[in-house]
């Protein structure tokens, strides 16, 4: 185990994936969620860190994830991320992000950091809410430097044959991981937001790629435990 943390009576640890049994994977099955055996044990191969979030020993939430530098920049790259559809949602997503910042603030101290992932629907948006500008965004128009990170990420993802750098939108097969969690109060999503994922064609495996900053300062503050 490379730490824990607990918010709220949800305990939050972070592992390597390496050492993850076939029980805990099948664990995670059983939470529910987008994510099949096949798909999990794959991204054990893929990912280098896996973070849990539990209560009173069951299983609330997971994610596979890496921290690396992509052309020299430090980033944090979720390659899944799953919330168990409870009361408790809200509480385990923060808690799944405060463990990714800190470990972001712990491998790249005094720098900023771009976070990245694949999204399907606009509630898993509820994750970036503390990155400044996430790419892309209603009402912004996306210069050269900002499409190009859309198109690294797509790389780095494996799915850059089929993405589009004018939209950020995987087209297909781009749902071999996403950020799995549904909105506790969809009700409150803003239009704008939800339109974002009007051309993303969940139902061949499209997605839509995001990412922002976190400045130095902070992730000093989001990182802190």
């Amino acid at each position: 185990m490379l730490g824990a943390q607990v918010r709220m009576s949800v305990a939050v640890e972070t592992r390597d994936c390496a050492a993850l049994s076939e029980a805990e994977i099948e664990d995670m099955v059983a939470m529910g969620g987008a994510f099949d055996l096949g798909r999990l044990q794959k991204a054990k191969e893929e990912w280098v860190l896996c973070t849990t979030a539990t209560e009173s020993g069951k299983l609330h939430g997971f994610t596979f994830s890496t921290l690396e530098r992509i052309g020299g920049t430090p980033c944090v790259l979720i390659g899944l991320l799953s919330v168990k559809r409870s009361g408790k949602r809200d509480v385990v997503l923060k808690g799944l992000m405060a463990e990714a910042f800190h470990r972001a603030l712990m491998a790249f101290p005094d720098e900023d950091v771009v976070v990245g992932s694949r999204f399907v629907s606009a509630g898993g948006l509820d994750a970036f809410k503390q990155l400044s500008q996430p790419i892309p965004r209603p009402g912004h128009r996306a210069v050269g430097e900002e499409r190009a990170w859309g198109r690294r990420l797509a790389r780095r993802f494996g799915v850059d044959a089929h993405y589009d750098e004018k939209t950020f939108i995987v087209g297909k097969k781009g749902q071999s991981g996403f950020l799995d969690h549904e909105s506790s109060k969809p009700e409150k999503i803003a239009p704008d937001i939800a339109g974002m994922f009007r051309e993303v064609k969940s139902e061949v495996g499209g997605s839509l790629i995001v990412h922002g900053w976190t400045m130095a300062e902070d992730l000093a503050k989001l990182g802190r435990r």
